[in-house]
């Protein structure tokens, strides 16, 4: 490990001139006491200072279901996804003008921007999501982005705002991650059951260095824990983002994480990164189906960096189309890749195993020598 965390801090997070703040229900509003008003200007005046000192800050913000449970009388978290989605319709606008109302007072303009996976999912919307979030900035607007609860079913949900807030600082290419939550950092255990529970304050190599160490945490208003926090901070990881995972309550958490100050879990990134594209196609498609692939095309894809070709197909799962989304399997039933498929699942049950001069004569067309291009294909 890093022994001098005092300049890997100051270095690491010091020249960051775009950031991405996720704040969780957990800090927002409680089942006992409802919305923290205090949270919301606390947050609301952090962050106005440091738009102030020239740092862009795009919010990623929880607690529309929240807010909504407190306006309906509602107790505990609804279950079934119509009571969700109702509970979030009621509640977005209040969030929304909450935050309005705190952000005012220091003379920033503030926007509502609510996203579904397929929003990033498609190429073309996740651009145009890009441009709006990058207009927004340059007017020195804070946006405040949320999943749209009030349409998102199971299928095109992101599961929790940690993962979102991650996908964010691709979208807007971000300098750093922060996420604040409700404990002083990455933990190897909840330290609201476990006293003695060790919080981590750098760890270099999220793969290695974590493993399963980290213990989950969930509230009656949250979705996601710790668990989420990390697999949030892996995939910003991979696109060269740092992330601090920080306690939310600490008054003027944000200024002293951008000074360096030893504040939180500091997330060191990746130093192999994904291209913009590549983290794209790794993080925000849902696989349409499995490839199995032989021994040989793994070591290929995976140590060479080569195109995945119809010779190592072995096995096709699922109904794909072409240019769809799939994951690329090994031998032993482990997902490995990840990529953009140019043949459909019928055709490549058609053509696995052959050579690449074999796949005309047997279609009577040939879209590409390779079944995934290296360029379409990211090694998990």
């Amino acid at each position: 490990m890093v022994k001098d965390h005092k300049n890997i801090r100051k270095d690491t997070l010091g020249k960051a001139r775009r950031i991405v703040v996720k704040v969780g229900s957990s800090i927002l509003a409680s089942v006992e006491k409802g919305l923290n008003h205090r949270a919301f200007a606390q947050l609301a005046k952090e962050i106005s200072e440091l738009k102030h000192q020239g740092v862009e800050v795009a919010l990623v913000s929880s607690g529309a279901i929240a807010a909504g449970m407190g306006k309906l009388g509602y107790k505990t978290r609804p279950r079934s996804i119509t009571q969700k989605q109702a509970t979030a319709a009621v509640g977005q606008s209040r969030l929304m003008n909450i935050y309005e109302t705190h952000f005012s007072r220091h003379q920033r303009m503030v926007a509502q921007v609510l996203l579904t996976r397929d929003d990033l999912s498609d190429r073309q919307r996740f651009l145009n999501a890009r441009n709006t979030l990058l207009a927004l900035l340059e007017l020195g607007i804070v946006p405040i982005i949320n999943e749209n609860d009030t349409v998102v079913v199971d299928e095109i949900q992101f599961g929790d705002n940690d993962n979102l807030s991650a996908l964010i600082t691709n979208l807007i290419e971000a300098d750093l991650l922060i996420i604040l939550t409700d404990i002083d950092g990455l933990c190897d255990a909840d330290p609201r059951i476990h006293p003695g529970a060790r919080c981590i304050p750098l760890v270099e190599d999220i793969d290695k260095d974590m493993g399963d160490k980290v213990g989950d945490t969930a509230g009656g208003t949250t979705v996601g824990g710790m668990v989420s926090k990390v697999d949030a901070a892996r995939k910003a990881s991979r696109f060269g983002i740092p992330t601090v995972i920080a306690s939310g309550r600490r008054e003027g958490v944000l200024h002293q994480i951008l000074k360096g100050k030893q504040v939180g879990t500091l997330i060191l990134p990746k130093m192999e990164t994904l291209s913009s594209r590549k983290h794209w196609i790794a993080f925000n498609l849902k696989p349409r189906g499995d490839i199995v692939v032989d021994a040989g095309a793994k070591k290929a894809i995976v140590q060479k960096g080569k195109s995945l070709l119809a010779s190592g197909v072995v096995e096709i799962n699922g109904d794909f189309d072409r240019g769809e989304s799939v994951s690329c399997v090994g031998p032993l039933g482990r997902e490995f890749a990840r990529g953009l498929v140019n043949y459909s699942a019928s055709e490549l049950k058609r053509i696995k195993g052959l050579r690449s001069g074999q796949i005309e004569k047997m279609l009577g067309y040939k879209y590409s020598d390779e079944v995934i291009h290296r360029d379409d294909l990211v090694v998990l």
